[in-house]
Protein backbone atom coordinates (compact mmCIF):
# COMPACT_ATOMS: atom_id res chain seq x y z
CA UNK A 1 0.00 0.00 0.00
CA UNK A 2 1.62 3.56 -1.21
CA UNK A 3 1.64 6.34 1.00
CA UNK A 4 -1.44 8.32 1.79
CA UNK A 5 -2.65 11.56 0.26
CA UNK A 6 -1.50 13.61 3.11
CA UNK A 7 1.53 12.00 3.97
CA UNK A 8 2.82 12.65 0.63
CA UNK A 9 2.01 16.52 1.06
CA UNK A 10 3.42 16.25 4.04
CA UNK A 11 6.18 14.77 2.33
CA UNK A 12 6.30 17.85 -0.45
CA UNK A 13 6.21 20.00 2.76
CA UNK A 14 9.29 18.57 4.79
CA UNK A 15 12.69 19.79 4.80
CA UNK A 16 14.13 16.22 5.10
CA UNK A 17 14.70 15.03 1.97
CA UNK A 18 17.66 12.89 2.82
CA UNK A 19 14.92 10.74 5.13
CA UNK A 20 12.56 11.27 2.22
CA UNK A 21 15.29 9.25 -0.20
CA UNK A 22 16.00 6.71 2.35
CA UNK A 23 12.06 6.02 2.85
CA UNK A 24 11.87 5.52 -1.17
CA UNK A 25 14.84 3.69 -1.50
CA UNK A 26 13.70 1.05 0.99
CA UNK A 27 10.56 0.94 -1.81
CA UNK A 28 12.48 0.48 -4.28
CA UNK A 29 14.88 -2.75 -2.53
CA UNK A 30 11.64 -4.10 -1.40
CA UNK A 31 10.79 -4.24 -5.14
CA UNK A 32 13.68 -4.80 -6.78
CA UNK A 33 15.98 -6.53 -4.32
CA UNK A 34 18.33 -7.75 -6.75
CA UNK A 35 20.30 -4.40 -7.13
CA UNK A 36 19.98 -4.14 -10.84
CA UNK A 37 19.24 -0.62 -12.76
CA UNK A 38 18.35 -0.77 -15.86
CA UNK A 39 18.25 1.45 -19.10
CA UNK A 40 17.30 1.22 -23.17
CA UNK A 41 19.01 1.91 -26.05
CA UNK A 42 16.36 3.20 -28.84
CA UNK A 43 15.83 6.21 -30.83
CA UNK A 44 13.71 8.63 -31.19
CA UNK A 45 11.82 9.65 -34.62
CA UNK A 46 9.95 12.59 -35.55
CA UNK A 47 7.27 12.27 -37.93
CA UNK A 48 7.19 15.48 -39.88
CA UNK A 49 4.75 15.45 -43.13
CA UNK A 50 3.47 18.01 -45.28
CA UNK A 51 0.69 16.21 -45.95
CA UNK A 52 0.86 14.89 -49.32
CA UNK A 53 1.81 11.70 -50.95
CA UNK A 54 4.97 12.29 -51.92
CA UNK A 55 6.21 13.71 -48.43
CA UNK A 56 4.77 11.07 -46.84
CA UNK A 57 6.09 8.27 -48.59
CA UNK A 58 10.20 10.41 -48.48
CA UNK A 59 9.41 10.33 -44.37
CA UNK A 60 8.05 6.56 -44.49
CA UNK A 61 11.05 5.47 -46.33
CA UNK A 62 13.47 8.26 -44.17
CA UNK A 63 11.81 6.08 -41.22
CA UNK A 64 13.10 2.91 -42.48
CA UNK A 65 16.10 4.25 -42.98
CA UNK A 66 16.59 4.94 -39.59
CA UNK A 67 14.88 1.94 -38.04
CA UNK A 68 17.65 -0.06 -39.77
CA UNK A 69 20.55 2.10 -38.29
CA UNK A 70 19.09 1.53 -35.13
CA UNK A 71 19.23 -2.22 -35.38
CA UNK A 72 22.71 -1.92 -36.86
CA UNK A 73 23.81 0.21 -33.63
CA UNK A 74 22.62 -1.63 -31.02
CA UNK A 75 18.42 -0.35 -29.99
CA UNK A 76 15.63 -2.40 -29.83
CA UNK A 77 13.25 0.23 -30.43
CA UNK A 78 11.78 3.37 -31.90
CA UNK A 79 9.92 6.15 -29.96
CA UNK A 80 7.88 7.69 -32.55
CA UNK A 81 6.52 10.94 -31.62
CA UNK A 82 4.30 13.58 -34.37
CA UNK A 83 6.85 16.91 -34.53
CA UNK A 84 4.67 19.95 -33.75
CA UNK A 85 4.78 21.77 -36.51
CA UNK A 86 4.31 19.33 -39.14
CA UNK A 87 0.87 19.03 -40.60
CA UNK A 88 -1.32 15.63 -38.60
CA UNK A 89 -0.82 12.79 -41.31
CA UNK A 90 -3.71 10.53 -41.71
CA UNK A 91 -4.26 7.78 -39.06
CA UNK A 92 -4.31 5.58 -42.45
CA UNK A 93 -0.70 6.96 -42.91
CA UNK A 94 0.52 5.88 -39.66
CA UNK A 95 -0.65 2.46 -39.40
CA UNK A 96 0.67 1.66 -42.26
CA UNK A 97 4.07 3.14 -41.58
CA UNK A 98 3.67 1.13 -38.20
CA UNK A 99 2.77 -2.11 -40.08
CA UNK A 100 5.43 -1.19 -42.62
CA UNK A 101 8.12 -1.45 -39.61
CA UNK A 102 6.68 -4.21 -38.36
CA UNK A 103 7.10 -5.98 -41.06
CA UNK A 104 10.63 -4.79 -42.18
CA UNK A 105 12.11 -4.93 -38.38
CA UNK A 106 10.34 -7.08 -36.12
CA UNK A 107 13.08 -7.03 -33.51
CA UNK A 108 12.11 -3.66 -32.82
CA UNK A 109 9.55 -2.49 -30.56
CA UNK A 110 7.38 0.35 -31.40
CA UNK A 111 6.45 2.66 -28.57
CA UNK A 112 5.20 6.37 -28.40
CA UNK A 113 2.09 8.39 -30.53
CA UNK A 114 1.60 10.57 -27.26
CA UNK A 115 -1.92 10.97 -25.80
CA UNK A 116 -2.26 14.55 -27.71
CA UNK A 117 -1.21 12.59 -30.59
CA UNK A 118 -3.80 10.43 -30.13
CA UNK A 119 -6.74 12.93 -29.47
CA UNK A 120 -5.59 14.90 -32.32
CA UNK A 121 -5.80 11.45 -34.70
CA UNK A 122 -8.95 10.47 -33.70
CA UNK A 123 -10.57 14.04 -33.95
CA UNK A 124 -9.32 14.40 -37.09
CA UNK A 125 -10.66 10.73 -38.16
CA UNK A 126 -14.09 11.66 -36.58
CA UNK A 127 -13.56 7.95 -35.10
CA UNK A 128 -13.37 6.96 -30.93
CA UNK A 129 -10.28 6.90 -28.95
CA UNK A 130 -11.03 2.95 -28.53
CA UNK A 131 -11.41 2.38 -32.30
CA UNK A 132 -8.14 4.80 -32.88
CA UNK A 133 -6.30 2.70 -30.50
CA UNK A 134 -7.50 -0.17 -31.42
CA UNK A 135 -6.25 0.29 -35.16
CA UNK A 136 -3.25 1.65 -33.75
CA UNK A 137 -2.24 -1.53 -31.82
CA UNK A 138 -3.23 -3.85 -34.97
CA UNK A 139 -1.02 -2.41 -36.76
CA UNK A 140 1.72 -2.91 -34.87
CA UNK A 141 1.83 -0.10 -31.99
CA UNK A 142 3.81 -2.21 -29.00
CA UNK A 143 3.23 0.72 -26.33
CA UNK A 144 1.77 4.29 -26.01
CA UNK A 145 3.91 7.33 -24.57
CA UNK A 146 2.90 9.29 -21.71
CA UNK A 147 5.07 11.95 -21.93
CA UNK A 148 3.08 14.62 -22.05
CA UNK A 149 0.94 14.42 -18.81
CA UNK A 150 0.40 18.05 -17.61
CA UNK A 151 -1.47 17.98 -14.80
CA UNK A 152 -3.65 20.75 -15.99
CA UNK A 153 -5.14 17.71 -18.34
CA UNK A 154 -5.06 14.89 -16.50
CA UNK A 155 -8.40 13.96 -16.41
CA UNK A 156 -8.64 13.31 -20.29
CA UNK A 157 -4.52 11.99 -20.39
CA UNK A 158 -5.93 9.37 -17.67
CA UNK A 159 -9.07 8.73 -20.26
CA UNK A 160 -7.21 7.81 -23.07
CA UNK A 161 -4.73 5.57 -21.08
CA UNK A 162 -7.54 3.90 -19.48
CA UNK A 163 -9.06 3.13 -22.94
CA UNK A 164 -5.21 1.78 -24.09
CA UNK A 165 -5.10 -0.54 -21.64
CA UNK A 166 -8.61 -1.34 -21.69
CA UNK A 167 -7.78 -2.73 -25.35
CA UNK A 168 -4.64 -4.58 -24.08
CA UNK A 169 -2.52 -1.65 -24.95
CA UNK A 170 0.69 -0.98 -22.66
CA UNK A 171 1.43 2.30 -21.82
CA UNK A 172 4.47 4.38 -19.57
CA UNK A 173 3.39 6.80 -16.72
CA UNK A 174 4.27 10.52 -16.40
CA UNK A 175 4.02 13.97 -14.48
CA UNK A 176 4.75 16.62 -15.99
CA UNK A 177 5.69 19.05 -12.98
CA UNK A 178 6.92 22.62 -12.03
CA UNK A 179 5.11 24.37 -14.56
CA UNK A 180 1.70 26.16 -12.47
CA UNK A 181 0.30 23.51 -10.47
CA UNK A 182 -0.20 23.31 -7.04
CA UNK A 183 1.12 20.66 -4.63
CA UNK A 184 -2.24 18.74 -4.19
CA UNK A 185 -2.82 18.87 -7.81
CA UNK A 186 0.58 17.24 -8.37
CA UNK A 187 -0.72 14.39 -5.51
CA UNK A 188 -4.08 14.30 -7.15
CA UNK A 189 -2.48 13.24 -10.57
CA UNK A 190 -0.06 10.74 -8.61
CA UNK A 191 -3.02 9.23 -6.83
CA UNK A 192 -5.06 9.36 -10.22
CA UNK A 193 -2.23 7.09 -12.08
CA UNK A 194 -2.08 4.87 -8.89
CA UNK A 195 -5.78 3.94 -8.96
CA UNK A 196 -5.59 3.47 -12.92
CA UNK A 197 -3.11 0.98 -12.65
CA UNK A 198 -5.15 -0.65 -9.72
CA UNK A 199 -7.60 -0.89 -11.92
CA UNK A 200 -5.78 -2.12 -15.62
CA UNK A 201 -2.25 -2.64 -14.78
CA UNK A 202 -1.50 -1.24 -17.82
CA UNK A 203 1.82 1.07 -16.95
CA UNK A 204 5.08 -0.45 -17.50
CA UNK A 205 6.88 2.80 -15.86
CA UNK A 206 6.29 6.35 -14.31
CA UNK A 207 8.17 8.89 -14.57
CA UNK A 208 8.64 12.41 -13.33
CA UNK A 209 9.32 15.06 -15.67
CA UNK A 210 10.05 18.56 -14.56
CA UNK A 211 8.78 20.78 -16.80
CA UNK A 212 10.71 23.29 -19.41
CA UNK A 213 9.38 25.36 -21.71
CA UNK A 214 11.51 24.28 -24.70
CA UNK A 215 10.22 20.68 -24.44
CA UNK A 216 6.53 21.70 -23.69
CA UNK A 217 5.81 24.86 -26.16
CA UNK A 218 2.59 26.24 -26.53
CA UNK A 219 2.25 27.26 -22.78
CA UNK A 220 2.31 30.79 -21.43
CA UNK A 221 4.85 30.97 -19.01
CA UNK A 222 4.23 33.13 -16.21
CA UNK A 223 7.28 36.25 -16.26
CA UNK A 224 8.06 34.95 -12.26
CA UNK A 225 8.31 30.95 -13.68
CA UNK A 226 11.73 29.39 -12.02
CA UNK A 227 12.43 25.36 -13.71
CA UNK A 228 11.89 23.12 -10.80
CA UNK A 229 15.42 22.52 -9.18
CA UNK A 230 17.26 19.17 -9.17
CA UNK A 231 15.88 19.21 -5.22
CA UNK A 232 12.18 18.90 -6.08
CA UNK A 233 13.30 16.66 -9.03
CA UNK A 234 14.45 14.22 -6.55
CA UNK A 235 11.87 14.83 -3.86
CA UNK A 236 9.05 14.34 -6.47
CA UNK A 237 10.71 11.84 -7.59
CA UNK A 238 11.41 10.04 -4.15
CA UNK A 239 7.79 10.80 -3.25
CA UNK A 240 6.17 9.53 -6.94
CA UNK A 241 8.34 6.07 -5.96
CA UNK A 242 6.45 5.87 -2.29
CA UNK A 243 3.28 6.10 -3.62
CA UNK A 244 2.93 4.51 -6.97
CA UNK A 245 4.50 1.10 -5.07
CA UNK A 246 1.67 -0.64 -7.91
CA UNK A 247 4.14 0.57 -10.50
CA UNK A 248 7.22 -1.78 -10.88
CA UNK A 249 9.80 0.69 -12.29
CA UNK A 250 10.71 4.70 -11.56
CA UNK A 251 12.21 6.15 -14.57
CA UNK A 252 14.52 9.23 -14.81
CA UNK A 253 16.05 10.55 -17.62
CA UNK A 254 20.17 11.88 -18.09
CA UNK A 255 19.05 13.55 -21.08
CA UNK A 256 16.89 16.18 -18.81
CA UNK A 257 18.50 15.82 -15.67
CA UNK A 258 22.04 15.53 -16.51
CA UNK A 259 24.43 12.45 -15.36
CA UNK A 260 25.24 13.57 -11.57
CA UNK A 261 21.25 14.01 -10.83
CA UNK A 262 20.24 10.68 -12.57
CA UNK A 263 22.55 9.20 -10.65
CA UNK A 264 20.98 10.31 -7.21
CA UNK A 265 17.58 8.84 -8.24
CA UNK A 266 19.48 5.65 -7.86
CA UNK A 267 19.17 6.11 -4.17
CA UNK A 268 15.42 8.69 -4.14
CA UNK A 269 13.93 5.38 -5.29
CA UNK A 270 14.61 5.12 -9.23
CA UNK A 271 15.43 1.70 -10.67
CA UNK A 272 16.03 2.95 -13.87
CA UNK A 273 17.37 5.82 -16.28
CA UNK A 274 15.36 5.74 -19.39
CA UNK A 275 16.61 6.10 -22.76
CA UNK A 276 20.27 6.56 -24.76
CA UNK A 277 18.53 7.86 -27.57
CA UNK A 278 20.26 6.74 -30.73
CA UNK A 279 21.38 9.95 -32.86
CA UNK A 280 22.74 10.50 -36.38
CA UNK A 281 25.69 13.12 -37.43
CA UNK A 282 26.89 15.55 -34.64
CA UNK A 283 23.94 15.13 -32.50
CA UNK A 284 25.39 11.42 -31.75
CA UNK A 285 28.41 13.35 -30.69
CA UNK A 286 27.31 15.37 -28.37
CA UNK A 287 24.57 12.91 -26.52
CA UNK A 288 25.40 10.71 -23.02
CA UNK A 289 26.90 7.67 -24.53
CA UNK A 290 25.68 4.04 -23.40
CA UNK A 291 29.18 3.91 -21.19
CA UNK A 292 28.37 7.03 -19.52
CA UNK A 293 25.24 5.66 -18.70
CA UNK A 294 26.69 2.20 -17.46
CA UNK A 295 29.68 3.84 -15.22
CA UNK A 296 27.46 5.82 -13.02
CA UNK A 297 25.13 3.10 -12.80
CA UNK A 298 28.62 0.78 -11.15
CA UNK A 299 29.54 4.14 -9.26
CA UNK A 300 26.32 4.22 -7.12
CA UNK A 301 26.55 0.36 -6.98
CA UNK A 302 24.32 -0.94 -8.89
CA UNK A 303 24.41 -3.70 -11.52
CA UNK A 304 23.50 -1.59 -15.17
CA UNK A 305 21.32 -4.04 -17.45
CA UNK A 306 20.07 -3.55 -20.82
CA UNK A 307 16.48 -3.53 -21.11
CA UNK A 308 13.86 -3.16 -24.09
CA UNK A 309 10.82 -1.19 -24.08
CA UNK A 310 8.20 -3.38 -22.57
CA UNK A 311 10.97 -4.41 -19.56
CA UNK A 312 10.32 -8.05 -20.45
CA UNK A 313 13.93 -8.57 -21.70
CA UNK A 314 16.84 -7.40 -20.32
CA UNK A 315 20.23 -8.01 -22.26
CA UNK A 316 23.13 -9.21 -19.48
CA UNK A 317 25.71 -9.93 -22.61
CA UNK A 318 27.89 -6.46 -22.08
Amino acid sequence: MGISTTQALDCFHSDDLIGIGMEADAVRRTLHPEGVVSYLVDRRVRIATAGKREACDDTAEAIYAQAAETLDLGGTGLHLELAPAAALPSLEWICALLSGLRQRFPALCLHGLSTSAVVALAAASDLSLRETLTRLCDAALNSLAGDDAMISQSSSWIEVHRTAHQIGLRSTAAMVFGFDETLDQRVDHLQSIRALQEETGGFTAFTPIAFHPDLHPGNVIPIDWQPPTAVEYLRTLAISRMLLDNIAHIQSSSAAQGLKVVQMTLRFGGNDLGSISLEAGAQRANRTTEEDLRRVIRDAGFRPVQRDTLYRTHFLNH
